[in-house]
């Protein structure tokens, strides 16, 4: 038995799968969420008796306190900027998770950011107006600027969440161009959720209405109560630590006071001391009793390296990152200065406390480049070889970084080149008029990233491509196409569904149509036959013959039989297998050209007249 999230598993309803399993695996966090007991309470009597386990919240509690072995998985790998895992790393897990660091210093595309409004108070009944409106703006700007990224906004109550779903309906009944981001992301669609209810998710974008703070009073001055709504009751600091870690990408938090405004000596819940911690570090970047990137040279060799490139003239900032794992170097962009350029990994002693080499080379490499990162490695032994050398490579290695940064940027809705269609002419001897089948061929921009993570608008772009090359096309050779442009040669579960949703997203808007059969089609003239040659770029896929639709076979089926003025059965099946590439016709293509011949006979597109099939009458012209 596996049980996940188990910190929302109360034990009584674990314990009945528990005895039925051999062995039980728990996964969870005990520093988020309990599983909610408020209706628990509603239905419970004062007069009841407490059960003897009514402090073990949880499965995973209850495993804890038998003393089960216990390891904790430590490399973090949604956030995709350190600053959005830093104060939950160092509040909650005491540094102890490897955190990768992200390439943009300067938090201008993702990261966490502070956005306070003085002017935004709240009312007292778990609303702030005001913060309300510049959330739901925000969400609407997201709409139209990244529609590409997943979005979820939370709040500190449920009012707040109320105000801001309300205020973002109107918001899309007047910009009806926005529907298209609404629609996209099924896996990870939009939400408007209070803190109590967002464990478990987790989205490209977070924006974080704070609510509570300065309420604005008519006789003068403004108060702040020490009043934030759960973060107040015992527990409350698991509760943030759930909130403030559901961003991949960027986290927005919006509040309308200072973290040098609460007072601690007002209130001593710790959910308020840690919400104070993570708005001084949104504020600015710093965490109390936490390093900071630039801490010191990990050893003498990084040392002369940063030394050597400084006097070059290049900014070189040390140990880069937060706890866990920093980049030994990082070059700063001297034209961008909010990123940096390049990432420079040595083997110091960092690297050889590496529990495996898989861990400090692949693992770590792919991490970092996922974020962004260009990663430039030096070897110690080569540098003390031979320095200069090593030096000429890494200023290859900034040009390269600088050339790749400019390269143009990909629009938000990118238009996909052209294919490239082989075209030749068709055997000359074949009595109906045929062409051989045009392959697309996609050019995919190297920057698109995953295919799992491409939007379903951009696959549904590349199946309209294909399609309109290859109609009518069967699904599974247009999501190959697709494959194929990006170097995959199967695709797992989670692409098939995303690739799938792009089809389905596709024909929703009518850029071609799916059959029952799978086959997608383009509405316009009639249907060519086209040969299937067995050659080194058909893929074998193409000669199955369900893979070739109904239609065209009836269209060449009907073909053969007007070039006859009649033909026997076996020999119109035998000749339009021929007119498909195929010199012999084996058992599956003559069960499926027969299926389709019987169609033909049956809806009266042939008639038979023993032994000869001919066309009907009225159809001879």
């Amino acid at each position: 038995m596996i049980f996940d999230e188990a910190s929302q598993v109360r034990p009584v309803e674990a314990l009945g799968a528990i005895a039925r399993g051999k062995q039980t695996v728990v996964v969870g966090d005990d520093r988020q969420l309990p599983p909610t007991s408020f209706f628990e309470r509603m239905a419970q009597g004062d007069d009841e008796e407490e059960s003897q386990t009514a402090d073990l919240e949880s499965v995973l509690g209850l495993f804890s306190a038998k003393g089960a072995p216990q390891r904790m998985l430590k490399w973090h790998y949604r956030s995709l900027h350190e600053s959005l895992i830093t104060v939950s790393n160092h509040e909650f897990y005491h540094d102890d998770l490897v955190v990768f660091p992200g390439p943009d210093k300067g938090k201008e595309e993702t990261g966490l950011i502070y956005r306070q409004d003085p002017d935004a108070f709240y009312d007292g009944r778990g609303r702030n107006k005001a913060e309300a409106k510049a959330v739901a703006d925000a969400v609407m700007e997201h709409a139209r600027r990244t529609p590409e990224l997943s979005l979820g906004v939370a709040t500190f109550s449920l009012n707040q969440a109320r105000l801001i779903e309300d205020l973002v309906e109107r918001m899309r009944r007047s910009d009806i161009a926005t529907e298209a981001f609404f629609a996209e992301h099924p896996e990870e669609p939009f939400f408007v959720k209070n803190l109590e209810n967002v464990q478990g998710d987790e989205r490209d974008v977070i924006l974080i209405s704070v609510t509570y703070g300065w309420t604005d009073t008519a006789k003068g001055k403004p108060k702040l109560p020490m009043r934030f709504g759960p973060l107040n009751n015992d527990g409350g600091e698991r509760r943030l630590n759930v909130l403030i870690t559901r961003a991949k990408r960027r986290c927005e938090v919006y509040s309308n006071f200072e973290a040098a405004d609460l007072d601690l000596r007002r209130s001593k819940a710790r959910g308020v001391k840690a919400l104070k911690t993570f708005l001084d570090y949104a504020q600015t970047g710093i965490v109390e009793g936490s390093e900071a990137a630039g801490v010191g040279h990990d050893s003498p060799f990084e040392e002369a390296v940063a030394d050597l490139l400084n006097r070059r003239g290049h900014d070189v900032v040390a140990q880069v990152g937060s706890a866990g794992f920093r980049i030994d170097l990082a070059v700063v962009d001297p034209d961008k200065p909010g990123r940096y350029l390049l990432g420079i990994e040595c083997d110091g002693a960092s690297y050889h406390s590496a529990r495996s080499a898989r861990d400090r080379d692949r693992l770590r490499q792919q991490v970092l480049e996922g974020r962004g990162w260009t990663i430039h490695r030096i070897w110690s032994t080569d540098w003390f070889h031979d320095h200069a050398r090593e030096l000429i490579k890494v200023e290859i290695a900034i040009k390269r970084a600088k050339a790749k940064r400019d390269m143009p940027s990909a629009p938000a809705a990118p238009k996909i080149p052209d294919p490239i269609i082989r075209t030749e002419k068709p055997p000359s001897d074949l009595a109906v008029p045929v062409s051989f089948y045009e392959l697309a061929e996609l050019s995919i921009d190297p920057r698109s990233g995953s295919l799992s993570e491409v939007a379903s608008y951009k696959l549904a772009e590349l199946v309209r491509r294909v399609v309109e090359v290859e109609a009518p096309v069967h699904v599974q050779e247009a999501l190959g196409r697709i494959r194929t442009a990006w170097g995959i040669q199967r695709a797992g579960a989670e692409i098939r569904r995303r690739m799938n949703r792009a089809v389905s997203w596709g024909a929703e808007r009518r850029w071609f149509r799916k059959d029952i059969e799978g086959f997608l089609w383009l509405e316009g003239p009639g249907i060519a036959v086209r040969v299937r040659r067995r050659n080194e770029t058909m893929p074998r896929s193409l000669r199955d013959p369900a893979r070739i639709a109904r239609e065209e076979i009836a269209t060449a089926l009907v073909a053969e039989v007007r070039e006859s003025f009649g033909i026997e059965e076996e020999e119109a099946l035998t000749r339009t297998a021929r007119l498909f590439g195929f010199k012999h016709r084996g058992p599956k293509i003559t069960e499926r050209f027969r299926d389709v011949l019987d169609g033909l006979l049956e809806k009266g597109g042939l008639i038979q007249e023993e032994p000869y099939l001919r066309i009907p009458h009225e159809n001879q012209s």
